[in-house]
């Protein structure tokens, strides 16, 4: 099968790039892990406004969605910019909301779709923590067969990368939802979820590949640029080849998603994986080619080092998805 991207979707993404590039991206990150959410929240009404957030929630709710093509076009350029914030938690609860159902849905999903909703979400079995949920209005809940809203960011947890604060939800709140159609809205939330953050991934591996290739012609040793010697050249082959296999995968799991094929869980898993390991290899790579300048937080480049790893272990390590692959 041959597949291409339309004209309007491709439109899509140059006009998300574009937006995203002029906004200053850099300096959001560094003033969301500072604390001061201002400038990243500016910068999601603005990503609101070109209908990313709309994406998952379905039209009776003031959305487009689910529309799972456009919502991974969506998710590389955000990746690649590096937009702080839960974007992926608040896609994925766009789809819990929008399959459950009922009071819940209506009073959040219009919120979410136009950005004047933040919320964040944890499901049991994915880990036992939201993200950014001290600037949410709320996190979304799933244990069992209970959909729970918790107003409150709950108990700070560690983080390597403090533009990606961790919480642990706290307990109680308001029980919006139960039974076996949680349990089924909570698996397609899911699935998702792991799919946004695969192309994330996929983004965030492609920002470091560019950033890695531009200094390596401008740095010099003996004289030429250390981008001219052979073993730098198969090094970002290498890390090339590894994002364009993943970017397949990506795309073949969102056209699953949209027909809802029976085996679209393992060929999200299997995009998460490629896309996961593609952005871990290329981050490695650019710690390496930019030498000791690599490590330093005055480079906006330490900002998308620090994403590779947790994109790569979020909403299913690759060894999870490795054995949801083979399970089918």
């Amino acid at each position: 099968m041959r597949f291409l991207l339309t004209d309007e979707q491709r439109e899509f993404a140059r006009s998300l790039d574009a937006l995203l590039t002029a906004a200053d991206v850099p300096s959001a990150v560094r003033a969301w892990a500072a604390g001061d959410h201002a400038p990243g929240l500016a910068l999601w009404r603005r990503a609101a406004e070109a209908g990313v957030f709309a994406l998952a929630v379905p039209e009776a709710y003031g959305g487009v969605g689910p529309l799972p093509v456009e919502t991974a076009v969506a998710c590389v350029e955000l990746g690649r910019h590096g937009v702080p914030g839960p974007v992926v938690e608040s896609l994925a609860a766009g789809v819990l909301l929008g399959s459950v159902g009922g009071a819940a849905a209506k009073e959040w999903l219009p919120g979410i779709a136009a950005g004047t909703e933040v919320v964040s979400l944890a499901v049991a079995g994915y880990g036992p923590y939201a993200l950014d949920a001290d600037a949410a209005g709320a996190v979304f809940v799933v244990a069992g067969d209970e959909l729970r809203v918790v107003r409150g960011p709950g108990e700070p947890m560690p983080s390597l990368n403090p533009a990606r604060r961790l919480f642990r939800p706290a307990e109680g709140g308001e029980v919006v939802a139960s039974g076996a159609r949680v349990r089924e809205a909570a698996r397609a939330a899911a699935a998702w979820a792991t799919f946004a953050t695969a192309a994330q991934a996929l983004g965030c591996g492609e920002a470091l590949l560019r950033a890695t290739v531009a200094y390596v012609k401008q740095r010099t040793q003996f004289g030429v640029p250390v981008g001219s010697f052979q073993a730098v050249k198969h090094r970002l082959a290498d890390t090339l080849l590894g994002l364009e296999f993943a970017r397949p995968l990506l795309y073949g799991a969102a056209v699953e998603l949209a027909g809802d094929a029976p085996g679209a869980g393992a060929a999200v898993a299997a995009a998460k994986v490629a896309a996961g390991e593609a952005a871990y290899a290329a981050a490695r790579t650019a710690l390496q080619l930019h030498g000791a300048v690599g490590y330093t937080e005055e480079l906006d480049l330490a900002w998308w080092l620090r994403r590779a790893r947790p994109l790569r272990d979020a909403w299913g390590t690759p060894s999870v998805c490795r054995a949801r692959v083979l399970a089918g």
